[in-house]
């Protein structure tokens, strides 16, 4: 009788242990010694209220690890052309893999950078018409707004049969930019009015260019030119002189010894202001620009950008210009229409991406509309599109709130092609306030308990259903559903719109009530801010607190830009006796070894700057004799380092009480930023604390209108409910406040609500509800009121 053995029982490889990212030691910002084991190819999502350390965690520890050591994988050579990269205060970093980092940054402000160029749908149609447009007019280079048709002949030097031999070649480049627009789709005329005083000489300050001033290499270049006389009013010019001085292109000169380039006013400015996006502009560079040049649509082009050689050739009937103008989702249908084997692999990758565009909750865009007028949310969402379709596996995707600018509608979306990334065997990473994108987790970490210096610490580690049961700050309050208004506000009047047709808006007539709070909801596309924003914002009275990134340099703090340094300032010199301007680091009490910076900074051109610790002051960025002055027991840096709520009781009472500094710092509270370091520099700022941080400047201004673009962006559960209470204060101070919001919560809490739609792009721009927010539920009729009636369960 024979016996049946087992079978052995399969050992484990070596190479499939390594299934977890582990942690040690976490120190960077507020954290404080996290450890922490993160399953790989598996959905994390990181939770914990604003400043509790999930970025530092997620972003400047892990993410920022890996890219350091794949740099480290290049060649010397190489990195000697890189910024090194400062190891992140962590003991231990064990399995990591290739980071990609999708954050909230907006692109840049390049004219010349459009949604189709910055996902390379744009490069896939301009060889889907070199291919089969017709008639043929050339490579895919043809159909490029930013490539210039250049033709030219010479001479060229051959070596033949070991003699050297001249020859004639002609050359030529067919481009796809229209000549007169060079490729921007708008021309500019000029205010010259704007640009000079005529009245006046050069040397008396004629020029009022913002930037173009007498004092420097400007003025000694413009005096030294000898094309005009500095002493002569401009209104006395020649003709010939008044050209050089507006229109000369970049001419070589040596003034006083020295080689110099003299360029005319216009020129200048098309270069060093127009080349940028409005919106990218510094206030006061943006201002004149508005003041001094009328854009309107290219009269050779249409706005299209495009030469028209690159118009003529067209596939079923369109051009790529038109194409490129389409909605993205009616794209999507044109392109399946097109029935051409010979390229079959094509029509299908660009197929899939426009898909993904429309699966994303961005079918409302168009291939030509200018990256830098997208949103942080749809900025970020545009970057995922690269990712969906890649080859890659075993990468660690690292997103930042991916529902930022999201309906609810679209969040379900978002969900989906997060689970896809993970499904294809990569480990995704997700720091997220909103519940719906928790609930999907294959793992939660929350940070806590609190944020700033009360936080920094694994508050809880494992699944959805015992983040409910940990008593966490998150977990109380993760199934929080504000409820409907039992009573609401009656307006006092009405702000009239009539007509709006900004963008996809459809001729909308509405009334705006006054003297409550408002919700103007819809999905992402159906025109909220630009009905708003078009319509609403432009008007006198009218305080918009929107996401746009703060202006200010690295220099820039909590403390200098909201006016809380002055007081500051001004109750230290008068406690010692000593000028105000010892205790600026911008000033006489700056650090002389980093100018008052705190760091030395390394400019490295085209690539990210490295930037180390300055040595002399240990970053406190001012001189060691401005720190032996004191106000109540602590120096000016030691005041810069304290947190907003830390700052309030100091200079609330005792031997620093300074009532014009306390304001603030409570108006900074109150819009729940009491965690902030006075001195922590503004780039550092997520999208949510700017906004933020604006609202609490501009609640210490006269308005009678506040309109705020989605401010609960970055907020924590827990931080919703402060926010409401804060609104709520400055309707009941008199004040009507207009809030563009996905958020439920606010919604439900409205007085009003102006529901846009139906859909997005094309399909939205109609008002499809006014009223309260119970009829809205009880009407259902709208996408927002069915996820509305979900959320507050009628």
């Amino acid at each position: 009788m024979s016996t049946a053995t087992e079978p052995d029982a399969p050992t484990l490889h070596a190479a499939d242990g390594h299934d977890l990212l582990r942690v040690r030691g976490a120190r960077e910002n507020n954290l404080k010694d996290v450890d922490v084991a993160l399953p790989k190819r598996r959905l994390t999502v990181f939770t914990g209220v604003s400043g509790s350390g999930k970025s530092s965690l997620v972003f400047s520890t892990i993410a920022a690890e890996s890219q350091r050591m794949i740099n480290e994988t290049y060649s010397t050579f190489i990195q000697g052309f890189m910024p090194t990269m400062d190891r992140p205060d962590v003991d231990v970093l064990d399995g990591l893999t290739t980071a990609i980092v999708v954050g909230q940054e907006r692109m840049g402000g390049d004219v010349r950078s459009t949604v189709g160029t910055a996902t390379d749908t744009g490069a896939m149609l301009r060889v889907l018409f070199s291919r089969l447009g017709r008639p043929h007019i050339g490579g895919p280079q043809a159909f490029s707004f930013n490539v210039a048709s250049i033709s030219g002949a010479g001479a060229v030097t051959l070596t033949k049969g070991g003699r050297e031999t001249k020859e004639r070649r002609e050359f030529s480049i067919t481009g796809g930019m229209c000549p007169r627009c060079e490729g921007r789709g708008t021309a500019s005329d000029f205010d010259l009015t704007a640009l000079y005083d005529d009245s006046k000489s050069i040397n008396d300050g004629a020029i009022t260019i913002p930037g173009m001033s007498m004092d420097g290499w400007f003025g000694r270049i413009l005096r030294g030119t000898g094309f005009f006389d500095p002493d002569t009013p401009i209104r006395d010019f020649t003709r010939k002189q008044l050209d050089d001085l507006l229109y000369r292109e970049p001419t070589k000169l040596k003034i006083d010894g020295i080689n110099l380039t003299y360029t005319g006013l216009i020129p200048q400015i098309q270069k060093s202001m127009l080349s940028k996006d409005p919106e990218a502009m510094q206030p006061h560079i943006r201002a004149f620009v508005e003041r001094a040049v009328v854009f309107a649509s290219c009269p050779e082009c249409g706005g299209t950008r495009l030469s028209e050689a690159a118009r003529s050739s067209l596939i079923a009937g369109r051009h790529i210009g038109e194409v490129s103008a389409m909605q993205i989702s009616d794209l999507a249908e044109w392109v399946r229409g097109l029935d051409e084997p010979s390229v079959g692999p094509l029509l299908e990758s660009l197929s899939a991406t426009l898909d993904s565009f429309v699966e994303i909750g961005l079918g409302y865009l168009s291939l030509d509309r200018p990256a830098g007028t997208l949103s942080g949310g749809e900025a970020q969402r545009t970057k995922m599109i690269r990712h969906l379709g890649s080859a890659l596996t075993d990468v660690t995707y690292v997103f930042d709130e991916p529902t930022i600018g999201l309906h609810p509608h679209d969040i379900d979306r978002m969900n989906t092609l997060l689970l896809r990334l993970r499904d294809k065997g990569n480990t995704v990473l997700v720091v997220e306030h909103k519940p719906e994108t928790i609930a999907i987790a294959d793992h939660v970490v929350d940070l806590g308990p609190r944020a700033g210096a009360a936080g920094g610490e694994i508050v809880y580690e494992g699944s959805l259903d015992g983040l409910r049961r940990s008593g966490t700050l998150t977990g109380r309050h993760l199934d929080d559903r504000a409820t409907l208004k039992a009573e609401v506000r009656t307006p006092t009047g009405a702000l009239e719109v009539r007509g709006a047709d900004t963008h996809n808006l459809q001729g909308v007539d509405v009334d705006i009530p006054l003297g409550v709070l408002v919700a103007i909801t819809g999905v992402a596309g159906s025109g909220k801010s630009s009905l708003i924003h078009g319509s609403v914002a432009s008007r006198e009275g009218v305080v918009v607190v929107d996401q746009a990134p703060i202006k200010g340099s690295r220099r820039s703090n909590p403390a200098t830009y909201t006016g809380l340094l002055e007081p500051v300032r001004k109750a230290f010199a008068k406690a010692n006796g000593v000028k105000p301007a010892l205790f600026s680091a911008n000033s006489e009490g700056a650090c002389p070894n980093c100018n008052g910076a705190g760091v030395i900074y390394t400019d490295l051109g085209i690539m990210a700057g490295v930037s180390t610790v300055c040595e002399v002051c240990e970053g406190r960025r001012f001189d060691a004799a401005v720190l032996e002055y004191r106000l109540g027991g602590q120096d000016i840096s030691e005041v810069l380092a304290m947190s907003v709520d830390t700052a309030a009781a100091f200079f609330g009472s005792g031997e620093a009480r300074t009532p014009a500094a306390h304001r603030i710092l409570e108006r900074l509270a109150d819009v729940g930023l009491g965690y902030l370091t006075l001195g922590q520099p503004l780039t550092t700022l997520s999208g949510g604390e700017r906004q933020r941080l604006k609202l609490a400047v501009q609640m210490g201004e006269s308005g009678e209108v506040y309109v705020l673009d989605e401010p609960t962006t970055g907020l924590h559960l827990a931080d919703v409910e402060q926010l409401l209470a804060l609104l709520d204060r400055l309707v009941d101070a008199g004040r009507s406040v207009i809030v563009i919001e996905h958020h439920q919560a606010v919604m439900a809490h409205a007085d009003r609500i102006i529901d846009l739609g139906p859909g997005a792009g094309h399909d939205g721009g109609r008002v499809v509800f006014e009223g309260t927010p119970a009829e809205l539920v009880a009407a259902r009729s709208t996408l927002t009121g069915q996820h509305l009636a979900t959320y507050v369960g009628v």
